[in-house]
């Protein structure tokens, strides 16, 4: 078992099954020792999170969508490199929140992303991002997140 994987059993994370594209683009893109990783939504187990930040969904409830986009992130990751031990550095997170106009917390959601790649990955997953409001998202999704990551 490798060293990420064993890290993900004592946190007590389970990777969901790699999202296959519903579009016409593929999930990542390896170049050299560049991983690009496409936008993850927050579909769990309970279907997608959906709704809009400032207008109904709570900043808690954000951090906890943008943090299933980074479970989503870390299952194409594996999909792409099958050992997660590969990561030499998660590089940049770019967020895309579905808010109403006047929301200004988009960072504060974006952060349940960027705990859980530190969380995992230690060091490793500190990282540059942006994060940015939209006025929608596919599947009216509260929360998209897509990743550069360095790998070996």
């Amino acid at each position: 078992m490798s060293s990420v994987a064993k890290h993900l059993a004592d946190l007590g994370i389970v990777l969901p099954v790699a999202a296959a594209p519903v579009a016409n683009y593929v999930p990542f893109v390896r170049t050299g020792n560049v991983l690009t990783v496409s936008g993850q939504l927050p579909f769990g187990p309970d279907g997608v999170m959906a709704g809009k930040l400032g207008g109904g969904v709570s900043i808690e409830d954000g951090q906890k969508a943008a943090r299933q986009c980074a479970l989503n992130l870390i299952a194409q990751i594996q999909a792409a490199v099958g050992n997660l031990d590969n990561v030499v550095r998660v590089v940049r997170l770019g967020g895309f929140i579905n808010c109403t106009p006047d929301f200004v917390d988009a960072p504060k959601v974006m952060n349940g992303a960027s705990d859980l790649m530190v969380e995992v990955f230690g060091d490793k997953g500190r990282h540059a991002r942006s994060t940015i409001g939209v006025a929608a998202l596919p599947a009216n999704a509260s929360v998209e997140v897509e990743a550069t990551v360095e790998i070996a």
